[in-house]
């Protein structure tokens, strides 16, 4: 038997899966990552500690599934975007990387935007401006930690410094560093004009070629191969964006099928030919074979909904669908609005719950969580039908699929078909089968047993009808509070 490896680096987990050449999941694995904030707003990870995470995962699925390793044919990552991890003169981490989490950039993104450098950019990079985006984190450095900067001298984000640590090769993935501001969509090349806008023109010259996701970057090396005991000279190609590796999962074959994830954050991306026109300012990034990934997204999902269990004695996720399911539909007036780790609105407006009274109980409270959870997405989902115009599917990953409660009421909020995917670790299935065809494999079969193993839901209308008028009252809350 023959295998591949795939691994995933999110904002709290790094997960490794291994398949067979017939896509049939051999293995998974998957170990915490550590996210130090010593300061409010501070998002940060030690690179060194990062890298003995992603071996030692590496060691454990191939000890604890018993593989040869030399039977592996190749490897391929995926990783959360933005952030930067700086590399001094000897390839040494130089500080912490800063995580696209990371808000210390924020009075900075505020004064850029006043001088209208949002607007100004986004036709060259199709990217907003935030501070998690690598020019905010290296202007903050530049302005707060001047040493640091002057030492920079290799500037990669996730999966390319943990591709470095395995391979020994220095680059900057596409579907990644085309999101970063730095990267002129039109040209599909790095834009000097563009440091020079945020005023940090020092670091155009310390970035790293840009290598296409499906080319082989390098081998593991003898120091690689010591670290996680895999066989030195397997290929690891240069991999994906995360958003990218769970839209190729969802196999989004036309502009009526968008992918939507809910996990961390609420993410809904669609695949294009080409660039488009956006008056909302969506992101819009490499994909593969030259199409455009397109996505809106914020933190504001089932982590929101995670944080309450917590505080309510880690209540059981099935204890609180049961809640859920013994209440009528917008049984009440209360509006959560879940923004806990981050807004998707104006004016950056803080997480609340409002119209809350003596005579609500926590079941009311919990489907009202649910409902918030699920109306952010639909704000996204509003601002990509001005792209999507004929969108009539979702195909769903992420924490929610484990819920038929929220799946349905999901369904009926969104007004949309529902296809949710069998498939554990998306991001990381996506990356696997991703690196089979990148190394010549077929995956027609792969792409075909997904598509057969997926499960529909409809909306019902009338409670369609219901929610409008509910996800109305959630947008004039958030109206009002912009005020604030």
């Amino acid at each position: 038997m023959k295998y591949f490896l795939g691994l995933d680096c999110g904002g709290t987990f790094i997960k490794a899966i291994l398949i067979d050449t017939e896509g049939k999941i051999v293995g998974i694995e998957k170990n915490n990552i550590s996210t130090i904030s010593n300061n409010a707003g501070y998002a940060e990870r030690n690179m060194n500690e990062f890298w003995d995470a992603c071996s030692n995962l590496i060691k454990n699925i191939i000890n604890n599934f018993n593989i040869d390793t030399r039977l592996i044919l190749g490897i391929g990552i995926s990783a959360q975007g933005k952030g930067t991890y700086l590399l001094d003169k000897d390839f040494n981490p130089l500080g912490n990387a800063i995580l696209s989490s990371d808000q210390r950039a924020n009075n900075i993104v505020n004064k850029w935007k006043k001088k209208g450098l949002d607007k100004l950019v986004y036709p060259f990079t199709k990217q907003n401006i935030w501070s998690g985006h690598p020019v905010s984190i290296l202007k903050w450095i530049k302005d707060n930690d001047r040493d640091r900067y002057d030492k920079i001298e290799y500037i990669l984000m996730t999966h390319d410094y943990l591709r470095f640590c395995l391979t020994g090769s220095l680059f900057c993935e596409v579907t990644n560093i085309s999101e970063s501001n730095l990267y002129n969509i039109n040209t599909n090349e790095y834009d000097k004009y563009l440091s020079e806008l945020f005023d940090i023109p020092e670091i155009f010259s310390k970035l790293s070629p840009i290598i296409k996701s499906n080319e082989v970057s390098g081998y593991i090396t003898e120091y690689a191969s010591e670290k996680t005991g895999l066989a030195v000279g397997i290929p690891v190609i240069a991999g994906l964006f995360d958003i990218v590796s769970a839209a190729f999962c969802c196999h989004l074959e036309n502009e009526k099928v968008l992918s939507g994830i809910l996990g961390t954050w609420n993410i809904i991306s669609g695949v294009s030919e080409s660039i488009k026109h956006s008056n909302s300012g969506l992101s819009q990034g490499a994909y593969i074979e030259n199409k455009v990934i397109i996505h809106d997204d914020s933190p504001t999902s089932m982590a929101n909904l995670e944080w309450f269990r917590k505080m309510y004695g880690d209540i059981d996720y099935e204890e609180i669908n049961k809640m859920i399911e013994s209440l009528p539909i917008c049984s009440s007036n209360i509006i959560f609005i879940p923004f806990l780790y981050g807004s998707n609105y104006k004016n950056n407006i803080q997480g609340g719950i409002y119209g809350i009274q003596f005579n609500h109980s926590k079941e009311h409270l919990f489907q009202a969580i649910y409902e918030g959870v699920f109306f952010s997405f639909k704000y996204h989902l509003e601002r990509m039908k001005e792209i999507f115009k004929n969108v009539n599917t979702l195909r769903i990953s992420g924490g929610v699929t484990y819920s038929k409660v929220g799946l349905k009421m999901l369904a009926d909020i969104t007004g949309m078909k529902i296809e949710v995917l069998n498939i554990d670790e998306i991001g990381c299935y996506g990356i696997a089968i991703f690196t089979m065809k990148s190394l010549g494999f077929d995956i027609n079969n792969i792409i075909k047993n997904i598509e057969n193993k997926k499960v529909t839901i409809h909306p019902n209308y009338n409670n369609n009808k219901i929610y409008k008028n509910k996800y109305k009252s959630y947008l004039r809350t958030l109206e009002q509070l912009s005020y604030i």
